[in-house]
């Protein structure tokens, strides 16, 4: 999957509504590992961390937190 801000912004906020990389990667259809290679790219154009990952868990940081408020509503 080639990266685009915009579908990595659309991975990023079904990871944080899921809170989980495995969940989210089933719901869009992709490899978790894709899906946290995306992010990754997110965060470093961004230049800040939006999710806190742990082996068991993985959280929104506070710049994740705002990001993911400041959506786009349909």
């Amino acid at each position: 999957m080639a990266f685009t801000p915009l579908n990595a912004l659309n991975e990023f906020l079904a990871v944080a509504r899921r809170r989980s990389f495995a969940s989210a990667a089933s719901e869009l259809g992709i490899s978790p590992s894709a899906l946290s290679q995306a992010v990754r790219q997110l965060e470093a154009k961004l230049g800040v961390t939006l999710l806190s990952r742990t082996t068991r868990s993985v959280a929104l940081t506070a710049a994740g937190g705002a990001c993911s408020s400041k959506r786009v509503r349909r």
